[in-house]
Parts: C-alpha cells; sequence; structure tokens
C-alpha cells in the first residue's frame, strides 16, 4: 500500500528514534558524552528476591529492600567497593578482587551482587583498620572512586553500618545499577 510503512521500514524509523534519543541523552548529560550512572546498594535474602526489586517500583523511588532497609545511593560503582574493601581491609591484590555476579540484566537496569567477602570483613574491625584501609586505597595507582583519604574514609564507615544492618537482616548485598 502506498503510504503505509512496511515492517522494515518501521523498525528503521524505531532505531532512528532510538538512536536520536541516545544521543539527546547524552548531550544533555554534559559531562563529556557520558551518561551518568547511580548504585543503589540494598539487601535482599535471595537473587530472586533482589531481582524482583526494580520491577516492583521505579529505580529513582527505591528507598530500599522489599523489608524496609534503607539502601545506599551512590555514584560509586560495586566493582570499585569491592576493591576498596578487599585491597585495604583484607590485602587482596587488586587484580585477585573476585568479579561480581550479575543477577538481572534489563534494558533499563541491572543487578548484581556483591560477594559476602565485601561486607563481611567490615563487621569486626575498629576505627584504626577503617583508617588504614582508607590510607590504601588512596595510594592504590590505576583505580576508579575517590581518591581522597577522608572521602574513602567516610565511605567505609557507611559500608560498615551497611554491613551490619544486612547481617542483622540475614541478607547478602546487591546493586541495582541505572543511567
Amino acid at each position: 500500500m502506498p503510504g503505509v510503512p512496511n515492517e522494515s521500514e518501521r523498525a528503521d524509523r524505531r532505531g532512528e528514534r532510538i538512536e536520536r534519543s541516545d544521543r539527546d541523552r547524552l548531550r544533555a548529560s554534559g559531562n563529556g558524552g557520558r551518561v551518568g550512572v547511580t548504585y543503589k546498594y540494598f539487601g535482599a535474602p535471595d537473587g530472586a528476591t533482589a531481582a524482583r526489586v526494580p520491577i516492583s517500583m521505579r529505580p529513582e523511588e527505591l528507598g530500599g529492600d522489599e523489608l524496609g532497609m534503607n539502601g545506599m545511593f551512590t555514584k560509586i560503582k560495586p566493582e570499585t567497593m569491592a576493591a576498596m574493601v578487599l585491597t585495604g581491609i583484607e590485602g587482596v591484590p587488586l587484580h585477585k578482587v573476585p568479579p561480581l555476579e550479575l543477577v538481572v540484566l534489563h534494558p533499563d537496569y541491572a543487578v548484581v551482587k556483591l560477594p559476602m567477602t565485601v561486607v563481611d570483613p567490615l563487621r569486626g574491625i575498629g576505627e584504626e583498620a577503617v583508617g588504614a584501609a582508607a590510607f590504601i586505597w588512596s595510594t592504590v595507582p590505576d583505580r576508579g572512586g575517590p581518591r581522597d583519604a577522608f572521602n574513602v574514609y567516610q565511605l567505609l564507615h557507611e559500608w560498615q553500618d551497611f554491613s551490619h544492618r544486612l547481617h542483622e537482616a540475614g541478607h547478602q548485598p546487591y546493586c541495582l545499577v541505572w543511567p
């Protein structure tokens, strides 16, 4: 039929719209063409529960996990957080930090599970160890995340609190990632 686009023309137009919206979002982000990513750390008893969290509400409305425990919003990616704890507190070489487990990969978001080794070491350590870990991380070359030892120190304290709350709830650590 004249004037009515066929299936491939419709697909081309959809692709063009998606590309255009991606370009607009990149331009609007204003940070050198990179889209900002937000990380929401939360606890859940298992992967199935963690996978349902982003589906049950929009990520920007997410206040905690399904049991109401507050999570943490940050710009620090989970790989960096894992490396910060494991290299600073456990003395693990940076190249030996275990990979994160992907729970959900969706076009709009992803959920990853952090190893328990990332939060467990924080529960039993004192002020001195947190300070030493912050200093150690601030001297690690070629890494992402905060460079200032005091910022790392504050972040590790937040994670220490988070670790206690996860443990008390019997939860594992997860991270919701969305642009």
